[in-house]
């Protein structure tokens, strides 16, 4: 028997590698996909003059990407269908890794417990498309340092890593349609 969580399929990479872009696209065509923690943290943090920014506070951003991804995990279990995470529990491992922080019982035992399909999607860094922004201000270098972090991490958790070719966001798109097939109905 299948549990609903192998219907959760995560995309995950470094920052600036069009992970939200093509969410965003496949949620055009009507697939359910996750906002991203980072992005919608580091936007409400700043709003409010918080404390929690991952230059501020890495670990404090972490246990906030913690309880946002716990929070989207629960909602997709709830809604029953199948959904793209932009990003999910593994790697806030990965980000504390990165950031030289140890990474809590707590969140180990999530990762254990908040599972998605054990085939992941990873995104490789893309210089030609990176660019830095309010909320993504890391350098192009620390992009490819994220992405070995989420192949480490991932890997170490059992995951099988996809690689999704770069290409523009319709051969992107047919790629990640063939391999979910099985898995979404034809939208």
């Amino acid at each position: 028997m299948k549990h609903i969580s192998d219907q959760f399929i995560i995309l995950t990479g470094g920052p600036g590698a069009g992970k939200t872009t093509l969410l965003e696209a496949l949620q055009r065509q009507g697939y359910a996909c996750s906002d991203e923690a980072g992005r919608g943290i580091i936007q409400s943090q700043n709003l409010i003059d918080g404390p929690f920014l991952p230059w501020l506070d890495p670990a404090g951003f972490a246990e906030q990407m913690l309880g946002w991804e716990m929070r989207s995990w629960h909602m997709a279990v709830k809604n029953g269908a199948p959904m793209f995470f932009d990003r999910g529990v593994p790697d806030i491992i990965g980000y504390l890794h990165l950031s030289g922080l140890a990474v809590p019982a707590h969140i180990l035992k999530a990762a254990e417990h908040y599972s998605y399909n054990r085939k992941v999607f990873i995104l490789p860094p893309w210089q030609e498309i990176y660019a830095q922004d309010e909320e993504r201000k890391q350098s192009f270098d620390v992009a490819v340092d994220t992405y070995a972090a989420m192949v480490a991490t991932y890997t170490k958790l059992g995951y099988q890593l996809i690689d999704v070719p770069t290409g523009s966001i319709e051969e992107r798109i047919e790629f990640i349609k063939r391999e979910t097939a099985g898995i979404f109905k034809t939208v």
